[in-house]
């Protein structure tokens, strides 16, 4: 895939300044998107003015900032909103979709269930899932080519909570290794904008993010309390 046929936009929606991701291919304008919440109308008219085609929805996980449902009482936009206005698989790794239908009340059959190593083809641009649990137990990052997006598990100067519900300390060290040792030029894509930039590569993350300096196991759950 030549470097100028991926589209992948980075946008900011809602408090919580979660990112949503527009990813496809410029060849074909089919494109997914990735995380859609907050403002589903705002998002759809994104498409519509690029003249994207959407083929289908990508969850790093259930929590309804990234897909829709109820936070305490106030109610998220989310998948299942998308689905009312086209219909899309919702792909979710296959710890999540449970959690998935329960958070948003979409049908297990409009959920795609996908596994570490799984692919998606859209149009000429290639998604590899990658499972990376630890901030819940089906948490999972996209990698397209030298880019990485990864909701929650890994931000520019941190990584995901450990403390909520379905969250795992040790899962979350092996999720961390696992993309630590990426290529350092990959460009990581968080799932909220809380660092000084938006986007940074691997190389530069290493440096500056103490949880992925930590040298083993007992060191980082003494870090995460």
């Amino acid at each position: 895939m030549a470097e100028d046929e991926l589209i992948i936009e980075q946008i900011q929606i809602g408090p919580m300044e979660n990112f949503t991701y527009i990813v496809g291919s410029r060849s074909t304008r089919e494109v997914v998107i990735v995380d859609p919440a907050w403002d589903i109308d705002a998002l759809m008219g994104r498409l519509d003015e690029q003249d994207y085609t959407l083929t289908g929805a990508l969850l790093t996980h259930y929590h309804p900032d990234h897909c829709g449902g109820k936070m305490g009482h106030n109610p998220i936009q989310g998948v299942a909103e998308l689905l009312e206005k086209k219909t899309v698989p919702i792909y979710a790794h296959k710890l999540e979709a449970s959690g998935v239908e329960r958070v948003t009340g979409v049908p297990a059959g409009d959920i795609r269930q996908v596994e570490s190593g799984d692919k998606l083809d859209v149009g000429d641009v290639e998604i590899e899932f990658l499972h990376t649990p630890g901030h819940t137990p089906g948490s999972q990052c996209f990698r397209i080519k030298k880019t990485l997006v990864s909701g929650d598990t890994l931000f520019i100067n941190g990584c995901g909570r450990v403390d909520l519900p379905g969250s795992n300390t040790e899962d979350m060290y092996h999720s961390l290794r696992k993309l630590a040792a990426l290529p350092d030029d990959t460009l990581l894509l968080p799932g909220h904008n809380y660092g000084e930039v938006p986007n940074a590569t691997m190389d530069t993350i290493r440096q500056s993010n103490v949880y992925l300096r930590i040298p083993d196991l007992a060191s980082w759950q003494s870090l995460m309390g």
